[in-house]
């Protein structure tokens, strides 16, 4: 079975990884944002960096949130800058997940070694 957005999420990670052999650990997220931003821009895609989100819960809008970075209009990038990935790093991507209609979402750790984790929620599980 084929991964939904494989190929879109392969060719970010490849980015994340660029971006994390160039500046390395230690840089507030923000860097690494506007660094990715960079890169994926470079590399043709569409990308909303601070996009609005609006959250909905059974047909009503009950509340908005700033994803790090929109790609293509598909996947949510959720980066931290943080010692490793933990559940809650998880929870909060699966919520916006959970909120808006995207259904892929990769969070991104430029800890002190580069880590990824992709989640995926189903717009029919919603």
């Amino acid at each position: 079975m084929e991964l939904l957005h494989k190929e879109l999420t392969d060719k970010i990670l490849k980015a994340f990884y660029d971006v994390y052999n160039e500046l390395g650990y230690g840089f507030l997220e923000k860097v690494y944002q506007n660094s990715l931003f960079i890169e994926l821009k470079s590399r043709g895609f569409k990308v909303e960096v601070q996009k609005q989100i609006n959250v909905n819960y059974k047909g009503y809008e009950v509340g908005e949130y700033y994803a790090d970075i929109v790609v293509n209009d598909l996947v949510i990038l959720e980066l931290k800058a943080a010692e490793c990935i933990v559940k809650e790093f998880e929870a909060q991507l699966i919520n916006y997940l959970r909120g808006t209609n995207l259904e892929v979402g990769l969070l991104l750790n430029f800890g002190k070694k580069p880590e990824f984790i992709r989640k995926v929620y189903e717009n029919r599980r919603k």
